[in-house]
């Protein structure tokens, strides 16, 4: 009981001290309460006082802005309204002027109207006068008519002859006087003009000549290499005389180490060639270095060197004689006539020769005469190929210079020259008259020098024409035959029946003095590297 009596007293206890404190903590809420409410109300009363002068100012700003604008819109409108005045003020003149015009023109359109029907009363009255008129001429052309025909019967009656048959006689007496007056004019006009013709074709051809002036000089088959001492002799002929023979080999010259002092020979019929084996010596013995091996290592490479440099000699004739857009190819050619002889008159100085003849000679003609002087230059380029051909050097020419682009007239000039082409233009005559000109100057050619070339070739062809033949080369004035084979093709035993073959072949085909001599080398090599 004590503790229920303790328990229920703890309960009293605690009621009545949340009673207590509940009512202490309202008293002390309400009070709380009651300053934020006047605080609340306070600002209450601020914020609506301020939103009252924000709208009474945006207000005031509104009607600012309207009466603003308003003005703005006026003065607008009053621009445009004066512009508008403007616009129809000039639309209005400008409607006023076509007005004026459209009958001014009528006007004149009335006017023209009637001087129409003034001029078509005039044409008729004119019509009317020439029908007349031509009524009249009609009824005279019939009287003519008939008067003509009673003269043409007594005419018939009094000389026995028809009409036809007088115009016939009449046409043919006419014809025959006519005829032989005009044979008679024509001869005379002929005559003289083969007169005069004769004696300006020689003061041109005389005048040309001496205007034009050449060097001549006969090209020789030998060339002629200058030693600074004997003792190198022995180093060119080698051991065994296996460095000359190589040099023989790969040039296709023969070398002629002989006791003329300090010099070695160099013959053959190729300038080319020649020339090769000019440069080669000299670059050997500068070197210093001659075996066989170094022999055809520095043949190659002046071979290459000398194609560059016939082309260098082609440009810079070009340049001297003043032509201009020829083809490259036809340019290299020029270049290859410095080491070409005709007849042992050098090509190229015998083509500038005959360029600058034609050139004057055109010039006193009143033709073209660059285009004369670009066809002398290149009438004899036939006799140059990189390949033999059937064709004869003029049409072979021809042909070229047509492949490379160039005139009608200089093909025609360069195929006519030798009468191997139909002349078509002016210039080929004086093509074919400067190029004997060239060729007749004292001292120009030696005849029996073309006919040696041509044989030294030959001999070449022939044995060429044989399987496995590498390289031939003809020596010693065309008395040798040196011919290189294949190593790998023909053997030693074929060698000797190649060389005895080719020696029947020259003695059935052609006609020489003395003997030739077939010399047939084969040559085997073994190479390898060591790495």
């Amino acid at each position: 009981m004590e503790i229920v009596i303790a328990i229920v007293s703890a309960v009293v206890a605690l009621g009545a001290g949340f009673f207590f404190g509940k009512s202490s903590v309202k008293s002390t809420l309400g009070k709380q309460e009651e300053e934020l409410k006047a605080a609340a109300e306070q600002q209450l009363a601020d914020a609506k006082r301020k939103s009252e002068q924000i709208i009474s100012d945006a207000n005031r700003s509104a009607e600012n802005t309207k009466k603003d604008k308003m003005l703005e819109a006026k003065e607008h409108f009053l621009q445009l309204k004066a512009k508008h005045d403007v616009e129809t003020v000039e639309r209005n003149k400008k409607i006023v002027d076509k007005e004026n015009q459209l009958k001014l023109e009528q006007q004149q359109l009335s006017s023209k109207i009637g001087d129409q029907a003034k001029k078509e009363k005039e044409l008729d009255l004119l019509r009317e006068n020439l029908n007349k008129q031509l009524e009249t001429v009609t009824t005279k052309r019939e009287q003519l008519d008939k008067s003509h025909e009673t003269f043409v019967k007594k005419l018939e009656q009094i000389s026995g002859l028809s009409k036809d048959d007088a115009k016939r006689d009449l046409i043919d007496t006419m014809k025959k006087e006519a005829e032989s007056d005009a044979l008679a004019h024509v001869k005379l006009i002929m005559d003289e003009a083969k007169a005069n013709a004769n004696k300006e074709a020689k003061k041109i051809i005389i005048q040309t000549i001496q205007r034009t002036a050449a060097e001549n000089a006969i090209e020789n088959t030998v060339s002629v290499f200058n030693l600074e001492s004997d003792e190198l002799k022995g180093q060119i002929i080698g051991r065994e005389g296996r460095n000359i023979r190589a040099l023989e080999a790969a040039t296709g010259c023969e070398f002629l180490v002989d006791d003329t002092p300090e010099a070695i020979i160099i013959s053959g019929y190729d300038p080319i060639r020649r020339e090769v084996a000019r440069l080669s010596l000299q670059r050997l013995v500068t070197d210093g270095r001659i075996h066989p091996a170094r022999i055809e290592e520095v043949v190659v490479k002046i071979k290459k060197q000398l194609e560059e440099h016939i082309r260098e000699i082609g440009e810079r004739t070009v340049i001297d004689m003043g032509i201009q857009g020829l083809h490259p190819e036809l340019i290299r050619y020029v270049g290859r006539m410095r080491f070409r002889s005709s007849y042992g008159q050098n090509l190229l100085m015998h083509s500038r020769e005959v360029a600058n003849l034609c050139a004057t000679m055109a010039a006193e003609l009143g033709l073209n005469p660059k285009l004369a002087k670009r066809a002398g230059l290149l009438h004899d380029i036939g006799k140059v190929p990189d390949e033999e051909s059937e064709l004869s050097h003029a049409l072979l020419g021809a042909k070229l210079c047509e492949k490379y682009g160039e005139h009608p007239a200089v093909v025609n000039a360069v195929g006519a020259h030798h009468d191997e082409m139909e002349m078509k233009y002016v210039i080929s005559p004086i093509i074919q008259a400067c190029d004997a000109i060239s060729g007749a100057r004292p001292g120009a050619r030696r005849e029996m020098m073309e006919g040696y070339l041509q044989r030294l070739k030959d001999l070449e062809a022939i044995a060429q024409g044989y399987d496995g033949v590498e390289k031939a080369y003809a020596i010693q004035a065309g008395r040798e035959l040196r011919v290189i084979v294949e190593a790998d093709k023909i053997d030693d035993a074929k060698s000797e029946e190649l060389s005895f073959s080719i020696a029947q072949k020259i003695e059935k085909e052609m006609t020489y003095p003395g003997q030739v001599k077939v010399t047939v080398i084969r040559e085997k090599r073994a190479v390898n590297v060591a790495k």
